[in-house]
Order: C-alpha cells, then structure tokens, then sequence
C-alpha cells in the first residue's frame, strides 16, 4: 500500500490543477468603464494602467491618488467627479501587482518600486517640474512616505485612513491578517480578472506582502520623513477601523506628528472612507485643500 501522503498528493494535484485554471469572473460593467477610460505606460517592460482625467478649469492643482491593499485605483470612483471639480488634473495608477496593471510572477514587489512606478507616471504625464498633491491610503500611504522622502516636488500629503497590517505609518508593528471590513460589493475589483490580487498563487501573494516586513525594516526611514517634513500632512480618520482603534491610534498619530491636521468622519465609518462616505471625505479633503 503506497504511503499515505503519496495517495494525498495523487488527489490533491489534479484538484488543484483544475482550481488554478478556473476562469476568473467577467469584468463587471463598471470596471470595463473604467478601464476603457484609462490608459497603460511602460515601467521597465511592465503595463502600468493608470487614469487621467481633466477637470476644472482656472485651476493648475494636480492630485495624484495611491490606492491601497489589496485593492486598485477603483477606490477612488465614488469621489473621482468630485475632484475633478477642483483639480486641474486627477490622477490615479494602479501598481504593479494590482487591478488593471501586470502582475509578473516571479517579481520582487517593493514600497521602493511602487514609488519609482509614481514617479515615471509623473515623468511620463510631463508633469515631474510641477508640485503636486498626493491623495494616499493604505499600502498607498506607505508609497507617499518613501516620495515624500525622496522627491521635493510634493505640494500637499494627505492620509486616508490607515493601513491593516499595522497602522497607516509604521507607528505599530503588527502583523495581523487583513481583514474586510466592507461587504464585498463594495470592491469589485476582487472579483474582476484583472482586479487586485487573484488569491490563488500563494507565492504572488506573499511577495506582495513582503511590504509588511519592508515597512518594519524602514520604519526609521518612513516615520522620519513624515516628522521631518514641512509639507502639510493631514488625517482622515474612521473612528470604526477595527485594526487602529479609536482612540488609541488617533493620541499616537497626534503625538508623533502634532502639527498635521485631523478630519475625524463619523462614528460609522471605518477602514474605506472614500467608499463608506465619499460624500464626508470629499468635504474634509476638500476643506483641508481650501485652506491654502
């Protein structure tokens, strides 16, 4: 009688053969609207899809939105209008590894890659001589810091909410799983084929997540861009997020950095605002870009 692990192996390989090849879910209406109005750029050999819309007339402001994880720039559809309403140009890209852009397995994924992605789409919009906003959540918000440390072309930084592994900054180190903390519908890009990160290759998905430890090994670095700067940083901030409760996150945040500004939403909201209120968020954003 062949060992057991061998009579394992013999059933789980063609199983999980057929799983690996099931095809992914059409593309909902709303997400091929999307990426029809959006366009790709090259970042060494990788298709990086990004939106770019024009909006308000009189106005040279330039915003350029980072999604978070595991998520894509979709994030950004229900304010989207909104912002093209005060900003010259509205700009959102998905990284690699994310959405609409490539996926190359395998790849070493980087916070330090994500940013050279932003700003060769800086550079290849023609935009890399203007200063510009930089509208961040998430794993996004980790992106902002390594530009904010590097680049001097940043107008205004402003945080969205927070990261689920650990805190929006690096304050904290923890490490516990992501958790949705929204109903599905409210993140079609998971289920879309080329939506975020397709959970069915654990090796793509610990790479993707090697920016965990990145975040731990570079806390000094990305901390310390943010105490040091001048830019004006600014907090929106879900009092429900489950990971960085309230109110312990919000003294911590204080504390590090007191001279940025905090929009607390309602007591409702949690780890998506943009998605959860969009109508909330658009005013604290918009509120805290008027006061300029």
């Amino acid at each position: 009688m062949k060992e057991w692990w061998v009579q394992v192996g013999l059933l789980t390989m063609p199983l999980l053969a057929v799983y690996l090849h099931i095809p992914p879910p059409k593309l909902s209406p709303a997400l091929l609207s999307w990426r029809s109005s959006g366009s790709y750029f090259i970042y060494k050999d990788q298709n990086i899809f990004y939106r770019d819309s024009t909006g308000a007339v009189g106005s040279s402001d330039i915003v350029v939105l980072l999604h978070g994880f595991p998520t894509s720039s979709y994030d950004w559809c229900k304010i989207w209008e909104g912002l093209t309403q005060r900003f010259h140009r509205v700009i959102a890209l998905d990284f690699v590894g994310f959405g609409f852009s490539d996926k190359p397995r395998p790849h070493r994924y980087s916070i330090f890659e994500q940013a050279s992605i932003v700003e060769g789409l800086v550079r290849h919009l023609g935009l890399h001589h203007q200063r510009i906003n930089l509208l961040s959540h998430d794993y996004g918000d980790t992106v902002a810091q390594e530009l904010l440390h590097s680049l001097d072309t940043i107008r205004r930084l402003i945080f969205v909410l927070l990261l689920p592994q650990g805190g929006s900054v690096g304050f904290t180190d923890s490490t516990s799983p992501h958790r949705c903390v929204l109903p599905p519908e409210q993140f079609p890009g998971w289920a879309a084929p080329a939506g975020i990160i397709r959970c069915v290759n654990n090796r793509f998905l610990f790479s993707i997540l090697q920016y965990i430890n990145q975040r731990k090994k570079h806390r000094d670095r990305w901390v310390g861009a943010l105490m040091s700067t001048s830019v004006p940083l600014h907090l929106i901030y879900g009092p429900l997020d489950p990971v960085n409760p309230h109110p312990e996150f919000l003294q911590l945040y204080k504390k590090v950095l007191p001279m940025s500004t905090v929009s607390v939403l309602d007591d409702h909201i949690s780890h998506y605002p943009q998605l959860e209120d969009p109508t909330g968020f658009l005013n604290a954003y918009l509120n805290f870009i008027n006061s300029f």
